[in-house]
């Protein structure tokens, strides 16, 4: 690609120094003059009827500020469900670890001694955990009407896509296969604890929150509340990271506001780790069934997939599964079912609905592959789409490049055996790989650029950076545009009394939404500045401007990734360790190389963590969670990362700021599926359900279920 004079440079963020001195604020640093500090009292069952709530014991305990309970709280947290309505306190509870009460106080140890002062009479319920028993005649109905959840038409039915005739294309096969596979509920697990601040000033209400959006924050937060946007301040200018869902208001950010209002003194809400994995969300879980017609020479005929996702207690998101789009197939159908159980909510993550999506078709693929004897890398080359679901052309198209390049470089034809399985001793290695898409759409966003009488420049955006360096993006973007040195570019971010709208941090959309902004913006403050000159003194010139752009008509903008594994499994004692990763990307031309290369390797990290270790289990007999927290989930640390090889295919693409095309979620996309293919080339045995743990890999080589 042609060079640039800023983006394309290995640039260290802008706000690194603070960074790592540890002079950056973040939401749990914040502290205010009379601070009371707020604990939440939880449901110890996961299905019950409050029938009654004495918290008089606790009001007289000295320190003891608010309390909030379903009694005197009838707020509704509206982006707690997308399709039904959620209130900060529900009556019936729904899931082990829903919230009763929560309590403000002087300090942590009062509020937590309050919590166990409070009294509260339950009428345990039937509940269920497994979306296959929660179908079924008899089952404890979670929420009125059912436990299949209703699609966005508010219709109780699966969500379907239909492309030719599938019936038809199984005839025309010669071969059809039939596999099943499963995913886990596991949790987000970002550093950051969940924690907000709120104080009041007359109606004004001002929340220090830990959010992926502050002006989406805004908007809910008044919303629920019933107030004006104007009258609601959301500040972030240092977060942890995100991986989904903190796009919106959380709870905790209503808690800490009316338990303020009602305190009338400022009061911060602290989740502990354990209800960061219980109470707020992770993945949501999958039961996938596929079907595959193909013919001798590989050709795709047909799929079919039919799934069913755990949504918890509540639907936050869309729990629907991706991945199938990345074959070119005349024939398709899916179809996707939604189902309430009484577990933690499930919600964005990273690439919501694709790591497990595509855990499920490509290792069914990689088993049609294997049983046609032919090479898998070679099967996807022949399949892979050409147009978005074979109809629409693609704005730029790297995939086969990200398929060639990434298998030369990762050395695919040393390391990938013929024979599944084969070589002498207990450790055993094998190579997988698996390719995916992620769309990059553009969408509005708003920038404010200023310049002074000294030619510094500031730029003004509603970005927060949950770990993306989305700083320092808008900035190189700005600098880019100006034709100026970073440094000349000053980045005010993080507070909506001084920003504009940006879309948030979710979705992979700010690099190029909110980068278009910054580019229009800069080119307003260009024209302005030639018609009516530099500012003198302490003048500035200023410009907003917001760009919404016109979907793009005839073609689809998508990047794409293709990930190579390779590992080493002990047969022995069922331990699986990733002693080679490679992965290629086609992000469009990529802004700053430094950091887009962490998010390369963060994203594939954490998609080995989801393939062999994280999950969140449950007591089936009482419906307690049994291993919320860093330990127990098993995260990974730097002792279990691998070192991740990152290769880019950086196409020419005519959208997006200097054609940069989205970058953050596709890198876990097709982690899962090549570290599971991986597995199965060493041992020769398909692993079908995630995560692919020690007990799961020996009992797959014994031919039992763990």
């Amino acid at each position: 690609m042609n060079p640039l004079n800023s983006v394309g440079h290995r640039e260290p963020r802008v706000d690194a120094l603070l960074r790592v001195t540890g002079k950056a604020e973040y939401t749990g640093d914040v502290k205010l003059p009379g601070m009371l500090y707020a604990r939440l009292l939880r449901s110890p069952h996961p299905h019950a009827r409050i029938k009654s709530i004495d918290i008089s014991k606790a009001q007289a305990l000295p320190g003891v500020r608010a309390i909030l309970t379903k009694d005197n709280c009838d707020t509704v947290w509206s982006s707690g469900d997308s399709l039904g309505q959620r209130k900060l306190f529900n009556n019936p509870l729904r899931f082990t670890g829903e919230a009763v009460a929560a309590i403000a106080a002087v300090n942590r140890h009062v509020a937590e001694e309050a919590m166990s002062l409070i009294q509260v009479d339950y009428e345990v319920l039937p509940f269920v955990l497994d979306v296959d028993k929660a179908m079924e005649e008899g089952a404890p109905e979670i929420h009125p009407g059912g436990n299949l959840s209703p699609n966005n038409q508010r219709r109780r039915e699966p969500q379907t896509y239909t492309r030719g005739n599938a019936a038809k294309g199984f005839t025309e096969a010669d071969r059809v296969f039939e596999s099943s596979f499963t995913s886990s509920h596991h949790n987000n697990a970002q550093l950051e604890l969940r924690t907000s601040l709120a104080y009041w000033e007359g109606s004004k209400l001002t929340v220090y929150a830990s959010t992926q959006g502050i002006v989406n924050c805004q908007r809910d937060i008044a919303k629920d509340l019933k107030l004006q946007e104007a009258d609601v301040r959301v500040i972030c200018h240092y977060m942890g990271g995100g991986f989904g869902n903190k796009n919106q208001s959380h709870d905790f950010d209503l808690f800490a506001a009316l338990l303020a209002k009602e305190a009338k003194a400022p009061v911060k809400v602290e989740f502990t780790r354990k209800e960061d994995f219980v109470a707020v969300h992770g993945r949501w879980s999958s039961k996938q069934q596929y079907k595959i017609g193909v013919k001798n020479d590989g050709t795709l005929t047909a799929i079919q997939m039919v799934a069913k996702t755990g949504s918890g207690a509540y639907r936050k998101s869309s729990c629907d599964l991706s991945g199938t789009e990345i074959y070119q197939v005349p024939n398709l159908e899916t179809s996707t079912t939604p189902i309430y159980t009484n577990t933690a909510v499930a919600a964005n993550y990273r690439a919501p609905a694709y790591p497990q999506g595509v855990f499920g078709i490509e290792s069914a693929i990689d088993d049609v592959a294997y049983a046609l004897k032919i090479d898998p890398l070679e099967f996807r080359l022949k399949n892979m789409t050409r147009k978005f679901r074979d109809q629409t052309p693609y704005t730029s198209f790297g995939l086969e490049d990200c398929l060639r390049k990434g298998a030369d470089s990762f050395g695919w034809k040393q390391r990938w055996k013929p024979v599944a399985g084969s070589g002498a001793g207990p450790l055993k290695r094998g190579a997988g790989m698996a390719m995916g898409m992620f769309g990059s759409a553009l969408g509005r966003s708003s920038a404010v650029a200023k310049v002074d009488a000294k030619g510094n420049y500031s730029i003004h955006v509603g970005v927060t950076d949950c770990g993306t360096a989305a700083k320092t993006t808008m900035g190189l973007i700005a600098a880019e545009e100006l034709g100026v040195p970073l440094n000349k570019v000053n980045v005010v971010w993080g507070d909506t009394d001084t920003c504009p709208y940006s879309v948030g941090e979710s979705g992979s959309r700010t690099t190029v939404q909110t980068g278009d902004a910054v580019i229009q913006a800069v080119k307003d403050l260009k024209k302005k500045i030639s018609e009516q000159g530099m500012p003198k003194g302490t003048d500035e010139v200023m410009v907003m401007v917001t760009t919404n752009p016109a979907q793009i008509q005839g073609a689809s903008r998508q990047s794409f990734v293709a990930h190579f594994a390779e590992v080493e499994v002990n047969v022995e004692t069922g331990n699986v360790k990733v002693t080679k990763f490679t992965a290629a990307h086609d992000s469009g031309r990529v802004v700053n190389p430094l950091t887009a290369e962490s998010q390369v390797q963060g994203g594939s990290i954490q998609g080995i963590g989801m393939a062999l270790h994280e999950e969140l289990r449950y007591d089936q007999r009482s419906g307690q969670p049994l291993n919320a927290g860093y330990y127990g989930a098993r995260i990974m640390t730097h002792m279990d990362a691998p070192q991740v090889d990152v290769l880019w295919v950086e196409t020419e693409d005519p959208y997006g700021p200097f054609g940069a095309k989205t970058l953050g979620e596709p890198t876990i996309i097709p982690t899962v599926a090549a570290v599971a293919n991986a597995i199965y080339n060493a041992i020769g045995v398909r692993m079908h359900d995630l995560p692919m743990t020690r007990e799961r890999v020996l009992a797959a080589l014994q031919g039992v279920k763990a």
